[in-house]
């Protein structure tokens, strides 16, 4: 005799023949587990004691296809509410998804027949719309406003614009000489010129909003809060540059390139920006709360990311650039641990 166990309950005890009936008439599954009342500890499924004991099971079939399918019914196909709005509320989980999983198509379907810079910014936008959602769920406080964020985000992409693409500010003069070393045979040339022409420039910029969200506070912002600023700064102008980039350098690419690096525009790379700039957000939060200090964090708030972004841009994709980009999340997760420490150190 044998116990049949399914969700946690058991039924029974069935002999072997009545056990061979009910696996053939789909009442009992072959994946069920049982057991032999005489060795309770031994547990395995029907399908096992049934071969054990040579038995050979054929699943009958209930009628053909279509006597089949009347005797499922039209409700396991199409349920009776599928369209209803209350029970959608109820369950929205794959809606959610849905949301998620189909809005590039639509975005794409629905501004392809605009000139292509809206259709790369609005899959950017879609993109760095989910980094912002992640960035909030892991670093929210109740400090950080709604309205404050939207406007960081959409702002400083419209003065990125303005900075970049009229004022043309890497061809000033100064700038557009460090800017010319980051194609210099001389990979030396090109660390200064990165680290000191793009990263600084880029850094600052995105530091700016910052500094803003600081002047304007009404009280004194804990480093995580500017770090989630931060990040959005960075998310922001990642898709500033992101288009830019899917609009210029990667149509040039050959197909295969231009593909990774479209991807990468969309995804890592604003990622890379965020962490930067939420590492400058963290100094500039020191620089708020311990202002004896100020000069010396606001040089931290720029130096730091600039130094790394500009190791990244001269390494490119090799390991040592992979490597430097796990350490730019490292050290932002590391300062995040240590920012209790220092704030009771820099008290003193």
């Amino acid at each position: 005799m044998y116990q049949i166990i399914r969700n946690n309950q058991q039924f029974g005890p069935y002999s072997i023949d009545v056990l061979k009936t009910y696996v053939e008439e789909g009442k009992i599954l072959k994946q069920d587990k049982a057991f032999a009342v005489s060795n309770p500890k031994q547990i395995a499924t029907v399908g096992y004691f049934l071969k054990s004991g040579g038995h050979r099971v054929t699943i009958k079939h209930k009628g053909g296809i279509f006597q089949q399918v009347k005797d499922i019914g039209r409700e396991l196909i199409i349920p009776d509410k599928v369209f209803s709005l209350s029970e959608i509320k109820k369950d929205s989980r794959l809606l959610w998804l849905a949301l998620l999983g189909l809005a590039p198509a639509f975005l794409i379907s629905l501004f392809s027949v605009l000139p292509a810079f809206f259709t790369f910014y609005v899959i950017s936008l879609y993109f760095s719309i989910i980094w912002a959602l992640f960035f909030f769920y892991f670093f929210k406080t109740p400090q950080i406003d709604t309205k404050t964020t939207i406007a960081l985000f959409f702002i400083l992409q419209a003065v990125v614009f303005v900075v970049w693409d009229m004022l043309r500010l890497p061809a000033l003069p100064g700038i557009s000489g460090l800017y010319a070393l980051i194609d210099s045979p001389n990979i030396m040339l090109r660390l200064v010129g990165f680290i000191f022409g793009v990263g600084v420039l880029e850094e600052a910029v995105k530091a700016v909003p910052l500094l803003i969200i600081l002047y304007r506070a009404k009280e004194p912002y804990v480093p995580q809060s500017m770090v989630f600023y931060g990040l959005m700064s960075g998310i922001s102008f990642g898709v500033y540059e992101g288009v830019q980039y899917q609009m210029t350098v990667n149509v040039q690419l050959d197909y295969s390139m231009a593909f990774f690096m479209n991807v990468a525009r969309l995804t890592s790379l604003p990622f890379l920006h965020a962490v930067w700039a939420g590492t400058a957000g963290y100094f500039l939060s020191f620089a708020a709360l311990y202002p004896k200090y100020r000069k010396s964090l606001y040089i931290l708030a720029i130096g730091v990311p600039a130094v790394i972004h500009g190791l990244y841009n001269t390494l490119g994709w090799s390991i040592l650039g992979m490597l430097l980009m796990l350490l730019s999340v490292v050290l932002l997760m590391n300062y995040l641990k240590q920012g209790v420490n220092y704030q009771s150190k820099l008290s003193k």
